[in-house]
């Protein structure tokens, strides 16, 4: 038993900082107000010559391609008074391949989400005290070496985002549709480098929150219990 325990504290440690990860993610390019704040922070507007209204609905066009089972997407939006197609075939391309890591971020979250509740579930319904302390240990260090990943990868993206943000799609992509022409891919025009550097602080920023929410509380319960055993009292569930 005791073999078991120290097993799914170390894989509910290990799955943790995935599950944040993950779950940042997913929350960041399902958020329309990520995207809308994009285009006005960047002026996308008067890059593209689209109202902030139809790039809104292409960013809810996106949302609902990542969510959809439709292999390519097809955007119509309008501009100068016409029907305008906003992504040509090789965006079109590109954006299919992006999907597919949507997805896999979505695979992740899932996978380690069900880990984590499955292994919470059973330390609260075996309803022993031990088993409520290694899940609370586990949380804490999961939130820390949640935080400690954040501090390695967060020195090096704002070291050199340029660097990073090149070897990400090197890693990410067996093709180099990645590589768009500003002058006239909308889809590079709409999201420049700016706008990704904005939203892996967002992701950073939500996957840091998490951490630090879930560390102190676990840290808060760990701590409650060390108090009763000092005080010589039984410890609660």
């Amino acid at each position: 038993m005791k073999t078991a325990i120290i097993f799914a504290r170390v894989v509910f440690i290990i799955c943790l900082p995935i599950l944040l990860f993950t779950s940042s993610i997913a929350l960041a390019f399902n958020s329309l107000w990520l995207y809308s704040n994009g285009f006005v922070k960047y002026d996308i507007g008067a890059v593209t010559g689209i109202s902030q209204p139809e790039l809104n609905e292409a960013a809810r066009a996106l949302i609902t391609y990542w969510n959809s089972g439709e292999e390519y997407i097809n955007v119509v939006v309008e501009k100068d008074g016409q029907p305008f197609t906003l992504f040509n075939e090789r965006e079109v391309i590109h954006l299919k391949d992006v999907k597919a890591l949507v997805r896999l971020d979505y695979i992740a979250l899932v996978t380690t989400g069900l880990l984590v509740v499955a292994l919470t579930a059973f330390a609260f319904w075996y309803r022993r005290p031990v088993y409520r302390l290694e899940l609370a240990g586990a949380g804490f260090g999961g939130g820390v070496l949640s935080l400690g990943i954040l501090v390695a990868v967060g020195a090096m993206v704002l070291a050199d985002f340029d660097g990073f943000w090149t070897q990400f799609h090197l890693l990410s992509f067996a093709n180099d549709l990645w590589l768009l022409d500003p002058s006239r891919d909308y889809l590079i025009m709409m999201f420049p480098e700016g706008f990704w550097f904005d939203s892996v602080i967002v992701v950073a920023g939500l996957m840091a929150f998490l951490a630090l929410l879930i560390g102190v509380l676990a840290w808060l319960y760990l701590r409650k219990h060390r108090l009763q055993v000092d005080n010589g009292a039984s410890p609660t569930p």
